[in-house]
């Protein structure tokens, strides 16, 4: 089994920064493309950015310029450093990952349990 587990989010101001974290552990031979969502009250879950394993990396409209991704392989961990941030911002941010299971190499979806992130003042 594989689990993520989201860490960083919490109370900003607008303006201010936020890391996020996504850790990923269990049975896991190779991570391929990692995202991190986000899901506002009363809409629906959009994707925030992604990060393939080679470290290709792409963002929604709303977040360039402002968010950057990354991710360190050797500890199957990714990460989301958020600058500027905006009341618009608020949700909970979850990550998400496609990982070959070692043993059986299969391709499975898996998911976070989400980081509430709040901006305001």
């Amino acid at each position: 089994q594989v689990q993520l587990v989201e860490s960083g989010g919490g109370l900003v101001q607008p303006g201010g920064s936020l890391r996020l974290s996504c850790a990923a552990s269990g049975s896991i031979f190779s991570i391929n493309t990692m995202r991190w969502y986000r899901q506002a009250p009363g809409k629906e879950r959009e994707l925030v950015a992604a990060i393939t394993r080679r470290g290709n990396t792409n963002y929604a409209d709303s977040v360039k310029g402002r968010f950057a991704i990354s991710r360190d392989n050797a500890k199957n961990t990714m990460y989301l450093q958020m600058n500027g941030l905006k009341p618009e911002d608020t949700a909970v941010y979850y990550c998400n990952a496609v990982v070959i299971v070692s043993g059986s190499y299969y391709v499975d979806d898996y998911w976070g349990q989400g980081t509430q992130v709040t901006v305001s003042s």
